[in-house]
């Protein structure tokens, strides 16, 4: 690609070919162009502002010298088109999943937004004014002046640059996802049930409380001293608490010094990935003060703090597959469930934009189906359900092997779940809704899409599973 030359800023084009050279006949192709003024190769090229061109092809293409509008390159003759038929903007994005506009405002030139009455004013225009005006256009959507300042929760922040014109499905997990619970509520409830599982395996709890202050994702258990600790991105731990004693400086370089977290040592240290763990984590830090202090009498609880942390895991995994603590919020999701209508908006937004959307989930069909159902359907347009929001639904997934192997599909096929074998998914842009699967695999999805994994993102709360391992096998 070459730029046309510091007169046409921030505009690039393929390399020009001269006017009477054949051309490969590559397929109509749309593009976007910038105000600009160039001499390319004897042609010269005066474009208006923001003006939209169109790639016509043919064995050979001639762009006469009183056709201001038009000139050749690589793939054909440029000519002006209507902006929405343009398939790459000036900067040569694609435009795909641009929204459309049903009807466009007349304004004859007069840009009404921020007071400017140019596009190039946004250039001249004093800092205090823009920001003064720019404001007013917040107060205007009803949005804080200040946002995301104090609104930390509804801000977007970027570790890396993302086209999301480049992205054509994205796909969601659910819990901590698309539905947001109440920590105290969800996680105080899962400490209860561990509680229960612990006093049924003869370990006393009596004096045990949830706190989830104590806890959050992210941390790190050493399950081998039973400590928690925060490392930096190098693995040097800054912080420690033992139990629920809080280290300071000189007792965390006594213990560790200058020994690094590693987390491919999972018999010993265990990364907080989810807010799931935060029961579990709080449950540990207690106990780990009851065996110091020789109150557990039981040898198969007070052997080491590592097989304590297996007895604090093994009463969380009961507490999830027996299924007393889902079935209980089922039956009242409004104790558990933080309502959010601009995630709905949101979702509607991106199938608006072309997006192809995707919910895959560990959790089963009956759960979801619940929990979506409370935080979506009211907040749609009425008939719709939050099945009509994914081109794809895949229940009891089974993250991370989902993201790198491939498991038995079945489609679901009743309300009630009802489900039978299918060799392959099937993606139908007629249907009003997605079809309804449980198991499969990431490649099953690509394969369905008709995309690969630079074209998909998904989205989850779970650092290794959603983030990692997506980003590896999936986007």
């Amino acid at each position: 690609m070459l730029t046309c030359g510091n007169t046409c800023p921030g505009f690039c084009l393929p390399q020009h070919r001269t006017p009477l050279q054949p051309l490969q006949h590559k397929g109509p192709t749309k593009l976007a162009t910038a105000a600009h003024s160039a001499r390319h190769k004897g042609t010269t090229c005066n474009k208006r502002a923001r003006s939209i061109v169109h790639v016509a092809t043919g064995d050979a293409a001639v762009a006469t010298p009183d056709e201001s509008e038009m000139f050749t390159t690589n793939d054909g003759v440029i000519e002006a088109v209507d902006e929405d038929e343009a398939e790459v903007d000036f900067l040569g994005e694609s435009t795909s999943g641009n929204l459309r506009l049903v009807q466009r405002v007349k304004s004859e030139g007069i840009v009404n937004v921020l007071g400017l009455e140019q596009l190039d004013d946004i250039v001249t225009i004093p800092y205090n004014t823009l920001k003064q005006s720019q404001q007013e256009l917040m107060r205007g959507l009803k949005v804080s002046p200040q946002y995301p300042k104090g609104l930390a929760n509804r801000a977007i922040f970027c570790s890396r640059t993302l086209n999301l014109r480049s992205i054509q499905a994205i796909g969601y997990d659910m819990d901590y996802t698309l539905v947001h619970y109440d920590v105290d509520a969800w996680e105080g409830k899962a400490f209860h049930y561990m509680l229960q599982n612990l006093q049924s395996m003869g370990c006393p709890t009596e004096g045990l409380n949830f706190d989830a202050t104590l806890v959050t994702r992210g941390l790190i258990v050493d399950q081998q001293l039973g400590n928690l600790v925060k490392a930096d991105r190098f693995g040097h731990i800054k912080r420690s608490m033992h139990g629920t004693h809080m280290m300071n400086t000189g007792e965390i370089r006594e213990v560790y010094g200058r020994e690094l977290v590693n987390l491919k040592n999972e018999g010993r240290w265990c990364f907080l990935n989810t807010l799931f763990s935060v029961s579990e984590a709080v449950m540990y830090m207690q106990m780990v003060d009851r065996y110091d202090r020789g109150a557990l009498p039981n040898q198969d609880f007070s052997n080491s703090y590592s097989s304590l942390y297996k007895l604090v895991q093994k009463a969380l995994f009961r507490t999830h597959v027996e299924g007393q603590l889902k079935g209980e919020i089922i039956q009242d999701p409004a104790s558990y469930v933080e309502l959010d209508p601009d995630m709905a908006k949101a979702l509607l937004d991106q199938r608006a934009a072309g997006k192809k959307l995707m919910l895959i989930t560990n959790s089963d069909y009956h759960y979801t189906n619940k929990m979506m159902s409370y935080a979506y359907n009211q907040f749609l347009p009425r008939g719709s359900t939050w099945r009509d929001l994914f081109n794809m639904v895949i229940v009891q997934a089974r993250k991370p092997e989902f993201f790198n192997s491939k498991m038995s599909l079945y489609e679901i096929v009743t309300e009630d779940g009802l489900m039978r074998p299918a060799m392959d998914a099937k993606v139908d842009d007629t249907e009003s809704r997605g079809r309804l699967y449980c198991g499969g695999g990431a490649a099953m999805v690509e394969r369905a899409l008709g995309l690969n994994g630079d074209e998909i993102l998904y989205v989850g709360d779970h650092i290794y599973t959603d983030a990692a391992l997506a980003k590896i096998n999936f986007r």
